[in-house]
């Protein structure tokens, strides 16, 4: 369909190994920009009955500073009897919750047992339960703590603050506009259907450019659209499960023209959109197919005159080896994954990391929390992490 911007495609309700389904494509989608609710002011914990270990003890040694803070303490509970909803996975059970971005601001001999301490904490809850945030409280004996990476902060009795009632999340309703039902016709009854679909962000020749978030809701209304015969605008009672930031539209925008044409496009946006960004370049080079291999030996140029942080350092080295709007990696594990070939370089090769002086300044140690990603704050990776991961690879780097 000319002019079609969006695919929505059925991944999910087929049996495993049957193709997908192609719902239809649309002209746009209201509802599937939309900026994320403001950060809400912090809760208040209490850890009853506590013995802390690692870096939850370290903590409490510097209490009324802002070292006395740590990204995530996780909360497993031990059943006195596992309830059915319950589920078993390689970490532990369903049931677990966890706190983030927590300050202690508390501490004092608890009533429970000689020898324990209560914790006031204050921190956000991190929503981890498969069926949705528990409001009750499991009946445990007790609650084990751990951190990143399962570091283990020790154990505690009792928790206060964390198991209660929270306001639902906002409905964003969706709206398919100018929708072109595929064969046969899926969408054309359809009030009161439950449709879960990915949205496929298209190029101008109709080709998949990337991943626009995933829909699944109810149709609650479906009417003829003004854009065109056999057309309809149809409206859903929910909306995108991750609603994608109003700033990405112009970055979709420039993937339906083709993707970006010079260098260095990426770095008028902020990391929230630079993530959108990476998302369209490993969305482009996985279902369109990516540029053949380099030889070993090839020598890249990196600009690193933008590397504040590593969002920008996996937007740069991606237009480094692949040219713009090209992709090498979003994360660790995915740098690791190109540089072990099939993403447009063989390695070894050669990178002269020009402005390296940028990510020297930027990339150190700390723990990285942009505003954006509450719920994936953790440690900084640093230049250093980047370089093992190049030696590793025999990778040359050279800094200029």
């Amino acid at each position: 369909m000319p002019g079609a911007r969006w695919l929505l495609l059925d991944e999910y309700t087929g049996e495993v190994g049957e193709p997908d389904v192609t719902l239809g494509v649309c002209h746009d989608i209201d509802g599937l920009f939309s900026d994320a609710e403001p950060i809400p002011l912090p809760e208040t914990f209490t850890l009853l009955g506590c013995e802390p270990t690692g870096p939850l003890l370290e903590a409490l040694g510097h209490l009324g500073t802002e070292r006395a803070w740590l990204p995530s303490i996780a909360l497993f509970p031990i059943h006195r009897q596992r309830p059915d909803r319950c589920l078993w996975d390689e970490r532990g059970c369903t049931c677990v919750e966890e706190l983030i971005d927590v300050t202690v601001i508390g501490r004092r001999p608890s009533a429970t047992r000689d020898g324990l301490v209560d914790l006031d904490l204050r921190g956000y809850v991190r929503l981890l339960p498969k069926a949705g945030l528990l409001e009750n409280k499991p009946d445990v004996t007790e609650f084990r703590l751990a951190a990143l990476d399962d570091v283990k902060l020790g154990w505690c009795l009792d928790v206060a603050g964390v198991f209660r009632k929270r306001p639902a999340a906002p409905i964003r309703p969706v709206t398919l506009i100018g929708f072109l039902p595929e064969a046969p016709p899926l969408l054309r009854s359809i009030e009161g259907s439950k449709i879960t679909a990915s949205v496929m962000a298209l190029q101008y020749d109709g080709r998949i450019a990337g991943r626009g978030g995933l829909l699944s809701a109810t149709v609650i209304a479906a009417r003829p659209s003004k854009l065109g015969n056999g057309l309809l605008d149809i409206t859903f009672d929910g909306g995108i499960e991750k609603p994608t930031p109003s700033g990405a539209r112009e970055i979709f925008r420039m993937w339906y023209d083709g993707g970006p044409a010079q260098p260095n496009l990426w770095t008028r946006y902020d990391r929230l959109l630079q993530r959108e960004w990476l998302g369209l370049a490993v969305g482009r080079h996985l279902l369109q197919g990516g540029l053949p291999d380099k030889p070993a030996g090839t020598t890249y140029h990196l600009d690193g005159r933008f590397v504040t942080d590593i969002d920008a350092f996996y937007c740069a080295i991606g237009e480094a080896i692949n040219g713009p709007g090209g992709y090498f990696g979003w994360d660790l594990n995915a740098l690791d994954d190109c540089l072990a070939g099939g993403w447009g370089a063989t390695s070894p090769f050669r990178l002269i990391w020009h402005h390296s002086d940028v990510a020297r300044r930027h990339l150190v140690a700390g723990y990285d929390r942009p505003d954006h990603r509450l719920r994936d704050w953790g440690p900084n990776i640093e230049l250093d992490d980047l370089l093992e991961i190049f030696s590793e690879h025999g990778v040359e780097v050279e800094f200029r």
